[in-house]
Protein backbone atom coordinates (compact mmCIF):
# COMPACT_ATOMS: atom_id res chain seq x y z
CA UNK A 1 0.00 0.00 0.00
CA UNK A 2 1.85 3.31 -1.20
CA UNK A 3 0.83 5.82 1.53
CA UNK A 4 3.43 8.40 2.11
CA UNK A 5 1.36 10.47 4.90
CA UNK A 6 0.88 7.52 6.71
CA UNK A 7 4.59 6.74 6.57
CA UNK A 8 5.72 10.01 8.09
CA UNK A 9 3.08 10.09 10.70
CA UNK A 10 4.52 6.73 12.12
CA UNK A 11 8.11 7.29 11.31
CA UNK A 12 7.15 10.70 13.33
CA UNK A 13 5.77 8.56 16.06
CA UNK A 14 8.89 5.84 16.36
CA UNK A 15 10.93 9.10 16.22
CA UNK A 16 9.79 10.17 19.45
CA UNK A 17 10.18 6.96 20.79
CA UNK A 18 13.43 7.26 20.21
CA UNK A 19 13.52 10.49 21.80
CA UNK A 20 12.28 8.87 24.95
CA UNK A 21 14.35 5.87 24.98
CA UNK A 22 17.18 8.11 24.20
CA UNK A 23 16.44 10.68 27.50
CA UNK A 24 16.35 7.18 29.76
CA UNK A 25 19.61 5.86 27.94
CA UNK A 26 21.92 9.18 28.19
CA UNK A 27 20.80 9.86 31.53
CA UNK A 28 21.05 6.71 32.71
CA UNK A 29 24.89 6.72 31.20
CA UNK A 30 25.33 10.09 33.00
CA UNK A 31 24.34 8.47 36.53
CA UNK A 32 24.61 4.97 36.62
CA UNK A 33 28.48 4.98 37.05
CA UNK A 34 28.51 7.75 40.10
CA UNK A 35 25.35 6.03 41.55
CA UNK A 36 27.51 2.94 41.12
CA UNK A 37 30.83 4.58 42.86
CA UNK A 38 28.44 5.91 45.55
CA UNK A 39 26.44 2.40 46.41
CA UNK A 40 29.58 0.54 45.33
CA UNK A 41 32.19 -1.82 48.06
CA UNK A 42 35.06 -0.36 45.22
CA UNK A 43 35.61 2.58 42.70
CA UNK A 44 36.18 -1.25 40.63
CA UNK A 45 32.50 -1.61 40.64
CA UNK A 46 31.23 1.51 39.57
CA UNK A 47 30.74 0.65 36.34
CA UNK A 48 28.51 -2.32 36.93
CA UNK A 49 25.32 -0.77 37.22
CA UNK A 50 26.23 0.00 33.83
CA UNK A 51 27.11 -3.61 32.68
CA UNK A 52 23.69 -4.96 34.50
CA UNK A 53 22.00 -2.73 32.12
CA UNK A 54 23.57 -4.26 28.86
CA UNK A 55 23.73 -7.38 30.15
CA UNK A 56 19.72 -7.17 30.59
CA UNK A 57 19.82 -5.92 26.92
CA UNK A 58 22.00 -8.51 25.55
CA UNK A 59 19.63 -11.52 26.97
CA UNK A 60 16.58 -10.31 25.89
CA UNK A 61 17.48 -9.26 22.35
CA UNK A 62 16.80 -12.08 21.13
CA UNK A 63 13.61 -13.12 22.79
CA UNK A 64 12.71 -9.73 21.51
CA UNK A 65 12.90 -9.79 18.15
CA UNK A 66 10.94 -13.14 18.06
CA UNK A 67 8.38 -12.04 19.96
CA UNK A 68 7.83 -9.07 17.98
CA UNK A 69 7.75 -11.15 14.87
CA UNK A 70 5.06 -13.01 16.57
CA UNK A 71 2.82 -10.47 18.62
CA UNK A 72 4.06 -7.27 16.65
CA UNK A 73 6.10 -3.98 16.88
CA UNK A 74 3.82 -1.75 18.90
CA UNK A 75 2.69 -4.69 21.40
CA UNK A 76 6.69 -5.42 22.00
CA UNK A 77 7.23 -1.83 22.10
CA UNK A 78 4.22 -1.33 25.19
CA UNK A 79 6.65 -4.21 26.87
CA UNK A 80 9.72 -3.07 26.46
CA UNK A 81 8.47 0.58 28.10
CA UNK A 82 6.77 -1.02 31.15
CA UNK A 83 10.04 -2.54 31.59
CA UNK A 84 11.67 1.05 32.09
CA UNK A 85 9.43 2.06 33.98
CA UNK A 86 9.50 -0.77 36.52
CA UNK A 87 13.53 -0.82 36.32
CA UNK A 88 14.07 3.12 37.05
CA UNK A 89 11.61 2.87 39.87
CA UNK A 90 13.14 -0.19 41.60
CA UNK A 91 16.65 1.58 40.69
CA UNK A 92 15.11 4.56 42.84
CA UNK A 93 14.19 2.53 45.51
CA UNK A 94 18.07 0.98 45.58
CA UNK A 95 19.43 4.69 45.95
CA UNK A 96 16.93 5.37 48.96
CA UNK A 97 17.75 1.96 50.64
CA UNK A 98 21.64 1.63 49.82
CA UNK A 99 21.53 -0.92 47.85
CA UNK A 100 24.13 -1.67 45.35
CA UNK A 101 22.48 -5.14 44.25
CA UNK A 102 19.05 -3.81 44.07
CA UNK A 103 20.98 -0.91 41.87
CA UNK A 104 21.94 -3.26 39.63
CA UNK A 105 18.92 -5.34 39.36
CA UNK A 106 17.21 -2.16 38.83
CA UNK A 107 19.49 -1.64 35.90
CA UNK A 108 19.04 -4.75 34.54
CA UNK A 109 15.00 -4.68 34.10
CA UNK A 110 15.50 -1.02 32.60
CA UNK A 111 17.94 -3.19 29.99
CA UNK A 112 14.98 -5.07 28.82
CA UNK A 113 13.33 -1.77 27.96
CA UNK A 114 16.58 -0.75 25.84
CA UNK A 115 16.44 -4.43 24.13
CA UNK A 116 12.69 -3.98 22.73
CA UNK A 117 13.50 -0.64 21.72
CA UNK A 118 16.55 -0.90 19.55
CA UNK A 119 14.32 -2.70 17.15
CA UNK A 120 12.87 1.00 16.69
CA UNK A 121 15.54 1.61 13.29
CA UNK A 122 14.06 -1.95 12.04
CA UNK A 123 10.59 -0.87 12.84
CA UNK A 124 11.27 2.46 10.46
CA UNK A 125 12.29 0.10 7.98
CA UNK A 126 9.58 -1.85 8.25
CA UNK A 127 7.03 1.09 7.66
CA UNK A 128 8.86 2.31 4.51
CA UNK A 129 8.77 -0.75 3.18
CA UNK A 130 5.25 -1.46 4.13
CA UNK A 131 4.07 2.05 2.73
CA UNK A 132 7.32 4.15 1.28
CA UNK A 133 10.23 2.39 0.13
CA UNK A 134 12.20 5.07 -1.13
CA UNK A 135 11.69 6.49 2.64
CA UNK A 136 14.13 3.50 4.21
CA UNK A 137 17.48 4.86 4.43
CA UNK A 138 16.01 8.26 5.61
CA UNK A 139 13.64 6.77 7.88
CA UNK A 140 16.63 4.41 9.77
CA UNK A 141 18.20 8.16 9.99
CA UNK A 142 15.75 10.02 11.26
CA UNK A 143 14.33 7.56 13.71
CA UNK A 144 17.98 7.37 15.23
CA UNK A 145 18.02 10.94 14.84
CA UNK A 146 15.48 11.36 17.34
CA UNK A 147 17.93 10.54 20.08
CA UNK A 148 18.95 14.06 20.14
CA UNK A 149 16.54 14.69 22.49
CA UNK A 150 18.26 12.39 25.02
CA UNK A 151 21.29 14.65 24.37
CA UNK A 152 19.91 17.79 25.03
CA UNK A 153 17.03 17.00 27.86
CA UNK A 154 19.19 14.08 29.54
CA UNK A 155 21.88 15.65 31.38
CA UNK A 156 19.56 18.64 31.92
CA UNK A 157 16.55 16.50 33.45
CA UNK A 158 19.94 14.42 35.64
CA UNK A 159 21.19 17.97 37.00
CA UNK A 160 17.51 19.17 37.69
CA UNK A 161 16.71 16.09 39.62
CA UNK A 162 19.86 15.09 40.79
CA UNK A 163 19.02 16.25 44.28
CA UNK A 164 15.44 16.34 44.24
CA UNK A 165 15.04 13.54 47.09
CA UNK A 166 17.38 13.59 50.31
CA UNK A 167 19.57 10.63 48.62
CA UNK A 168 21.45 11.74 45.08
CA UNK A 169 20.25 10.39 42.30
CA UNK A 170 17.26 8.89 43.39
CA UNK A 171 14.71 12.16 42.01
CA UNK A 172 16.55 11.31 38.65
CA UNK A 173 15.38 7.65 38.88
CA UNK A 174 11.83 9.08 39.54
CA UNK A 175 11.89 11.08 36.58
CA UNK A 176 13.21 8.26 34.30
CA UNK A 177 10.16 6.49 35.45
CA UNK A 178 7.87 9.37 34.24
CA UNK A 179 10.13 9.55 30.67
CA UNK A 180 8.99 5.50 30.35
CA UNK A 181 5.32 5.92 31.30
CA UNK A 182 4.88 8.71 28.51
CA UNK A 183 7.06 6.69 26.03
CA UNK A 184 4.87 3.82 26.40
CA UNK A 185 1.43 6.13 25.82
CA UNK A 186 3.33 7.04 22.77
CA UNK A 187 4.14 3.60 21.44
CA UNK A 188 0.93 2.52 21.68
CA UNK A 189 -0.26 5.20 19.15
CA UNK A 190 2.23 3.12 16.38
CA UNK A 191 0.05 1.33 13.75
CA UNK A 192 3.33 -0.76 12.00
CA UNK A 193 2.27 -3.49 9.57
CA UNK A 194 2.79 -7.22 11.86
CA UNK A 195 3.89 -9.23 8.65
CA UNK A 196 2.94 -12.46 10.82
CA UNK A 197 2.82 -14.17 7.48
CA UNK A 198 6.04 -12.65 6.23
CA UNK A 199 7.65 -13.81 9.16
CA UNK A 200 7.30 -17.38 9.10
CA UNK A 201 7.91 -17.53 5.23
CA UNK A 202 10.91 -19.49 3.95
CA UNK A 203 13.87 -18.96 5.65
CA UNK A 204 17.21 -19.81 4.93
CA UNK A 205 19.39 -20.87 8.15
CA UNK A 206 21.54 -18.27 9.98
CA UNK A 207 24.77 -19.93 9.14
CA UNK A 208 23.93 -19.54 5.54
CA UNK A 209 22.96 -15.91 5.90
CA UNK A 210 25.96 -15.52 7.87
CA UNK A 211 28.13 -16.13 5.33
CA UNK A 212 27.51 -13.21 3.51
CA UNK A 213 30.41 -10.97 3.48
CA UNK A 214 27.55 -7.59 3.53
CA UNK A 215 26.61 -9.61 6.42
CA UNK A 216 29.62 -10.12 8.49
CA UNK A 217 30.67 -6.59 7.29
CA UNK A 218 27.77 -4.93 8.63
CA UNK A 219 27.61 -7.13 12.24
CA UNK A 220 31.35 -6.43 12.39
CA UNK A 221 30.93 -2.70 11.97
CA UNK A 222 27.78 -2.25 14.11
CA UNK A 223 29.26 -4.23 17.14
CA UNK A 224 32.83 -2.52 17.23
CA UNK A 225 30.72 1.07 16.68
CA UNK A 226 28.53 0.88 19.55
CA UNK A 227 31.59 -1.09 22.00
CA UNK A 228 34.17 1.55 21.30
CA UNK A 229 31.60 4.60 21.57
CA UNK A 230 30.04 3.13 25.16
CA UNK A 231 33.71 2.03 26.41
CA UNK A 232 34.63 5.81 26.02
CA UNK A 233 31.37 7.45 26.91
CA UNK A 234 30.46 5.11 30.31
CA UNK A 235 34.42 6.10 31.38
CA UNK A 236 33.96 10.01 30.93
CA UNK A 237 32.06 10.89 33.94
CA UNK A 238 34.15 8.97 35.88
CA UNK A 239 37.58 10.43 34.11
CA UNK A 240 36.35 14.27 34.64
CA UNK A 241 35.63 13.22 38.08
CA UNK A 242 39.25 12.32 38.23
CA UNK A 243 40.60 14.99 36.50
CA UNK A 244 38.73 17.61 39.21
CA UNK A 245 35.82 18.45 36.64
CA UNK A 246 32.50 18.76 38.34
CA UNK A 247 28.91 16.53 37.24
CA UNK A 248 27.83 19.70 35.33
CA UNK A 249 30.85 19.82 33.18
CA UNK A 250 30.81 15.74 32.68
CA UNK A 251 27.09 15.73 31.64
CA UNK A 252 27.62 18.89 29.82
CA UNK A 253 30.55 16.63 27.55
CA UNK A 254 27.83 13.93 27.57
CA UNK A 255 25.20 15.95 26.03
CA UNK A 256 26.97 17.40 23.15
CA UNK A 257 28.39 13.84 22.35
CA UNK A 258 25.08 12.31 22.37
CA UNK A 259 23.72 15.19 20.02
CA UNK A 260 26.79 14.34 17.84
CA UNK A 261 25.26 10.93 18.07
CA UNK A 262 21.80 11.87 16.42
CA UNK A 263 22.17 14.90 14.73
CA UNK A 264 23.58 13.37 11.49
CA UNK A 265 20.75 11.21 11.53
CA UNK A 266 19.11 14.25 9.33
CA UNK A 267 21.14 13.61 6.81
CA UNK A 268 23.09 10.55 6.96
CA UNK A 269 20.68 8.66 4.92
CA UNK A 270 20.81 10.61 2.19
CA UNK A 271 24.72 10.53 2.22
CA UNK A 272 23.83 6.82 2.19
CA UNK A 273 21.35 6.94 -0.46
CA UNK A 274 24.12 9.05 -3.15
CA UNK A 275 27.64 7.29 -1.53
CA UNK A 276 26.44 4.05 -0.63
CA UNK A 277 27.07 2.48 2.93
CA UNK A 278 30.99 1.10 2.46
CA UNK A 279 32.23 4.88 2.00
CA UNK A 280 29.81 5.85 5.16
CA UNK A 281 31.08 3.51 7.15
CA UNK A 282 34.31 3.70 6.33
CA UNK A 283 34.36 7.55 6.90
CA UNK A 284 33.06 6.77 10.26
CA UNK A 285 35.99 4.62 11.09
CA UNK A 286 38.20 7.73 10.40
CA UNK A 287 36.80 9.84 12.49
CA UNK A 288 37.35 7.29 15.45
CA UNK A 289 40.54 6.99 14.77
CA UNK A 290 40.42 10.83 15.20
CA UNK A 291 38.66 10.44 18.51
CA UNK A 292 41.22 8.24 19.52
CA UNK A 293 43.92 10.80 18.97
CA UNK A 294 42.02 13.57 20.49
CA UNK A 295 41.71 11.96 23.33
CA UNK A 296 45.19 10.84 24.17
CA UNK A 297 46.73 14.02 23.44
CA UNK A 298 44.95 15.72 27.16
CA UNK A 299 43.05 16.18 29.42
CA UNK A 300 41.58 19.74 29.42
CA UNK A 301 37.69 20.44 29.08
CA UNK A 302 38.46 20.78 25.55
CA UNK A 303 40.24 17.54 24.64
CA UNK A 304 36.90 16.07 26.57
CA UNK A 305 34.47 17.44 25.10
CA UNK A 306 35.64 17.65 20.99
CA UNK A 307 36.67 13.67 21.86
CA UNK A 308 32.98 12.79 23.07
CA UNK A 309 31.61 14.73 20.15
CA UNK A 310 33.24 13.63 17.22
CA UNK A 311 33.21 9.90 18.78
CA UNK A 312 29.35 10.69 18.21
CA UNK A 313 29.40 11.47 14.60
CA UNK A 314 31.24 8.12 14.07
CA UNK A 315 29.50 6.42 15.80
CA UNK A 316 26.66 7.54 13.60
CA UNK A 317 27.84 7.08 10.52
CA UNK A 318 29.68 3.42 11.35
CA UNK A 319 25.83 2.38 12.70
CA UNK A 320 23.82 4.24 10.31
CA UNK A 321 26.05 2.68 7.13
CA UNK A 322 25.73 -0.72 9.18
CA UNK A 323 21.89 -1.17 9.92
CA UNK A 324 21.24 -0.03 6.08
CA UNK A 325 24.08 -2.63 5.05
CA UNK A 326 21.91 -5.44 7.32
CA UNK A 327 18.49 -5.07 5.87
CA UNK A 328 19.91 -6.10 2.38
CA UNK A 329 21.15 -9.34 3.67
CA UNK A 330 17.82 -11.22 4.73
CA UNK A 331 14.07 -11.96 3.10
CA UNK A 332 11.28 -10.86 5.80
CA UNK A 333 11.23 -14.62 6.94
CA UNK A 334 14.70 -14.19 7.89
CA UNK A 335 13.94 -11.12 9.59
CA UNK A 336 13.58 -11.52 13.05
CA UNK A 337 16.76 -13.70 13.60
CA UNK A 338 18.85 -11.70 11.68
CA UNK A 339 18.16 -8.34 13.55
CA UNK A 340 18.30 -10.33 16.50
CA UNK A 341 21.53 -12.60 15.94
CA UNK A 342 22.94 -8.78 14.85
CA UNK A 343 21.65 -7.32 18.36
CA UNK A 344 22.96 -9.68 20.63
CA UNK A 345 26.58 -9.00 18.93
CA UNK A 346 26.25 -5.48 19.63
CA UNK A 347 25.45 -5.94 23.18
CA UNK A 348 27.50 -8.77 23.90
CA UNK A 349 30.20 -5.96 22.60
CA UNK A 350 29.24 -3.82 24.78
CA UNK A 351 28.95 -6.07 27.79
CA UNK A 352 32.62 -6.53 26.99
CA UNK A 353 33.25 -2.99 26.96
CA UNK A 354 31.32 -1.22 30.03
CA UNK A 355 32.76 -4.36 32.13
CA UNK A 356 36.40 -3.31 31.07
CA UNK A 357 35.80 0.69 31.40
CA UNK A 358 36.18 1.05 34.90
CA UNK A 359 38.60 -1.55 35.31
CA UNK A 360 40.76 -0.06 32.58
CA UNK A 361 40.19 3.69 33.87
CA UNK A 362 41.14 2.62 37.27
CA UNK A 363 44.36 0.65 35.63
CA UNK A 364 45.57 2.94 32.50
CA UNK A 365 43.94 6.15 32.90
CA UNK A 366 41.81 7.86 30.52
CA UNK A 367 44.51 8.73 27.57
CA UNK A 368 45.67 5.16 27.50
CA UNK A 369 42.07 3.62 28.24
CA UNK A 370 41.44 5.36 24.60
CA UNK A 371 43.92 3.07 22.29
CA UNK A 372 41.95 -0.42 23.87
CA UNK A 373 39.57 0.42 20.61
CA UNK A 374 42.30 0.78 18.30
CA UNK A 375 42.62 -3.12 16.91
CA UNK A 376 39.05 -3.40 16.84
CA UNK A 377 37.91 0.02 14.54
CA UNK A 378 40.98 -0.92 12.28
CA UNK A 379 39.46 -4.45 12.15
CA UNK A 380 35.67 -2.48 11.34
CA UNK A 381 37.62 -0.38 8.57
CA UNK A 382 39.55 -3.32 6.55
CA UNK A 383 36.31 -5.32 7.10
CA UNK A 384 34.87 -2.38 4.76
CA UNK A 385 37.73 -1.86 2.49
CA UNK A 386 37.62 -5.37 1.76
CA UNK A 387 33.89 -5.70 1.11
CA UNK A 388 34.47 -2.37 -1.11
CA UNK A 389 37.11 -4.42 -3.20
CA UNK A 390 34.26 -7.16 -3.65
CA UNK A 391 32.80 -7.12 -7.30
CA UNK A 392 28.73 -5.97 -6.19
CA UNK A 393 26.30 -8.82 -5.92
CA UNK A 394 22.44 -8.65 -5.98
CA UNK A 395 20.76 -8.06 -2.17
CA UNK A 396 18.40 -9.92 -0.48
CA UNK A 397 15.01 -8.27 -0.48
CA UNK A 398 14.33 -7.48 3.13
Amino acid sequence: MHNPALARRQILLLVACQALLYVNNVTLIAVNGLAGLALGPSPLWATLPVTTYIVGSALTTVPASFAMARWGRRRGFMFGTAMGFAGTAIAMLAMLTSSFALLCFGTFVVGLYNAFAQYLRFAAADVADAYEPSLKERAIAWVLAGGIAGGVVGPELSKLTRTLLPVDFAGTYIGLAAIAFVAMLVASRLQIPHGHAAAHGPARPLKAIAAQPAFVVAVIVGAVSYGAMNLLMTATPLAMKVCGFGYPEAADVIKWHVVAMFAPGFFTGHLVRRFGTAPIMLAGCVMMFATMAIAHHGLTYWHFWSALALLGIGWNFMFVGATTLLTTTYTPGEKAKVQGANDLAVFLTMITSSAASGALLSATGWTDLNLWSLPFVALAAAAVVLLMLRPATRPATA
